[in-house]
Parts: structure tokens; sequence; C-alpha cells
């Protein structure tokens, strides 16, 4: 069984940072496509950031390009999100998933993990 647990989230001042992690466990993940995605308060699930877990270049939305960072560490089969200068309109549940291709398609990630919540004030 996968399973993908999030940690990280909590309240943030605008202007301020988080870093978001998620833990991989259950099977290798050596070759798996890992990104994030958000879902706000009466909106559809958006894509954030997504990275391969044998290097390469990550792919951002562009409301984010610039202030968050994904990155992995393979030997603890975990990915962050470093999320820096962040705005109220970065408040949203924030969830892990892993998947085949480096999409930003939610369909094309098989696993997922329950979200934590991030929440930016102003």
């Amino acid at each position: 069984q996968v399973q993908l647990v999030e940690s990280g989230g909590g309240l943030a001042q605008a202007g301020g940072s988080l870093r978001l992690s998620c833990a991989a466990s259950g099977r290798t993940f050596s070759s798996y496509v890992m990104a994030w995605f958000r879902q706000a308060p009466g909106k559809e699930r958006e894509f954030v950031a997504t990275i391969n877990w044998s290097g390469g270049v990550p792919s951002y939305a562009d409301s984010v390009k610039g202030r968050f960072t994904i990155s992995r560490d393979i030997t603890k089969n975990t990915v962050y999100l470093q999320m820096n200068s962040l705005k109220p309109e970065d408040t949203a549940v924030y969830y892990c998933a892993a998947g085949s291709y480096m999409v930003t398609f939610q369909r094309f990630y098989d696993y997922w993990g329950q979200g934590t919540q991030v929440t930016v004030s102003s």
C-alpha cells in the first residue's frame, strides 16, 4: 500500500515562509514523479509544482514561480515545498501526489496524501 503523508502546514503572515514535507512509503519511488497541488475554498484543485525523483528541472505554476521551490531527498523518500513570500491567495489545502508523468493534470497522478492546511493572513 502506497502512503503519502504531508506535514508542515499552518498559519503564516503575508511575506512569510513555510516548508511542507511529503513522506512517501510503501514502495520504491525512484521512478515516480512527485507533485504538489492545492485547493482553495470554493475552488478546484490546481497544480503547484512537480519534480522527478531522478532529478531534472522542476516545473511550477506561474502563480508560484520564483516564490516556491520543490525539492526531494531520495534517502528519506521525502519531497518538500519551500514557500516564500507568501500571499493571502496562497491559502489552501496542499496535497502531495505521485505519478508516472511530469504533467500538471491531476488525473495522471495515482497516489495522493490527505492534505495539509496553509493559511496566510494579510
